[in-house]
């Protein structure tokens, strides 16, 4: 037996991968794969363990890119990407088993998933000091990504990319711009953010417009809203001094934090009913009209309160928390049980950046390519700020708005500014590739191969 894992150690490190910390089975499956994958920690700064989670590309993972995907919060869990949304592996509804992902973006990528900041997942710090902000969080991802080169030297030369969704919106670009300055040898290409917060104020600014257009508050408030919040044929709905204004963005707050809605998708139920959104987490609520600082009342009382509002996780959180699991995955017994989202890590937060814009000028101006893509029925990140935020960059059209086509279907809508490049993804929410895998998995490759979409 010896003999085997020796000769299994001597393979890999021949090939350049890190032997230790490969997964050679898990839980719950029983489907044989044809790709490879490892679970152990990257090293950040002052004692800080990043768990990741690598898979190669079912293809060619000596010459496919190599992405990175973040998901956002900030505090919540890139396992959620993996396991749920563009990951090759997704748990049974009842937690209980594995089935294969048939959109998954390891079709054509290998993809290196980060739980960061340390304190989300199954990440750790020896101090146990969870106190983070924007600027430490990009240079402990750096510093991750650096140790994962080190492990795995042979994928170095491939072509590398950074995605990710919601808060990444910041986490993304802050990351690129390290990685594009660093001295780190790293065949850096391009970066994607999906429903990502890139301005504070186009996203709470277009959320108003997005809210009234949708159906959701009638011509009373709008009327008011216009009132007290507009002068001179101009609005500003995100830091009105105006008493009644604030009190009429406050009714629209409530109408997207108490009605039930489903803050992530519009057209999709709320697990839980009416009610649930009250009881979770408000991970996402927290970043809108941060200005007026709307009063939330958080239940985290019992462990499994930590979830976004109207996001079932219950399956990830039974699979990820059995003791089986946990030893395949290689996470030490002192590591705390794996959340969706951390309370400790989201509640102390500190958020440097109201925009990225900058961050992109600089970013373009390297030749990087960008894609902004946003499913149009998110409410937490919606498309219309996302658009404003592109439109804001002043970068030279190339491509007018057009649909673009998936399956002999309108799959959504996009433009082009040279290497940045805007997209909708029709009827889908804020985790796109969870509800429209088919059409997420066509986007990124047409992304990758840098051909039309």
């Amino acid at each position: 037996m010896w003999q085997c894992l020796l000769l299994l150690f001597c393979v890999s490190s021949a090939l350049g991968y890190y032997a230790p910390d490969e997964v050679l089975s898990l839980p719950g499956l029983n489907t044989r794969l044809n790709f490879r994958q490892w679970s152990g920690y990257l090293e950040a700064s002052h004692g800080q363990h990043l768990h990741y989670w690598f898979v190669t590309s079912q293809q060619n993972p000596t010459n496919d890119p190599v992405v990175l995907w973040l998901n956002g919060g900030p505090g919540c869990s890139s396992l959620e990407g993996l396991l749920a949304e563009n990951g090759p592996l997704h748990v049974h509804e009842d937690g209980s088993a594995l089935y294969i992902n048939k959109y998954s973006w390891n079709k054509v990528a290998n993809v290196l998933y980060l739980e960061s900041p340390a304190g989300v997942g199954f990440s750790y710090s020896d101090d146990q000091i969870y106190t983070t902000n924007d600027i430490e969080v990009a240079e402990n991802n750096y510093l991750a990504l650096q140790d994962f080169f080190r492990k795995f030297p042979s994928f170095r030369s491939n072509d590398f990319y950074v995605t990710g969704e919601s808060y990444a919106g910041v986490y993304v670009p802050t990351l690129s711009l390290k990685i594009a300055n660093g001295p780190a040898k790293i065949n850096f290409k391009g970066y994607a953010v999906g429903n990502g917060l890139s301005s504070t104020f186009f996203n709470d600014q277009s959320l108003v417009y997005f809210g009234y257009y949708h159906g959701l508050f009638g011509d009373t408030l709008w009327k008011d809203l216009n009132t007290y919040c507009c002068q001179g044929g101009s609005c500003n709905f995100v830091n009105n001094n105006n008493y009644y204004c604030q009190e009429s963005v406050r009714e629209v707050f409530m109408i997207i934090y108490k009605s039930g809605l489903n803050i992530y998708s519009l057209y999709l139920n709320c697990p839980g009913g009416i009610g649930a959104s009250n009881s979770r987490f408000l991970t996402e609520l927290k970043n809108l009209f941060r200005f007026y600082k709307f009063g939330i009342t958080e239940n985290a009382g019992t462990q499994r309160n930590l979830a976004p509002p109207c996001v079932n996780d219950t399956a990830d959180w039974t699979w990820l928390n059995r003791a089986d699991v946990r030893k395949a995955l290689h996470i030490p017994d002192f590591v705390q049980p794996w959340q969706l989202c951390s309370t400790v890590v989201g509640g102390t937060y500190q958020r440097i950046y109201s925009t990225m814009h900058d961050f992109y000028l600089q970013l373009l101006s390297k030749g990087l390519r960008v894609l902004v893509y946003n499913g149009d029925t998110d409410m937490a990140c919606n498309f219309l700020g996302g658009n404003w935020f592109v439109q804001s960059l002043n970068q030279q059209k190339t491509l007018d708005y057009q649909p673009w086509i998936y399956n002999d279907q309108i799959a959504g809508f996009y433009e082009q500014f040279g290497n940045l490049t805007f997209l909708t993804v029709k009827g889908a929410g804020h985790m796109v590739p969870e509800w429209a895998p088919a059409r997420a998995l066509k986007m990124f490759e047409s992304f990758l191969s840098n051909s039309p979409y």
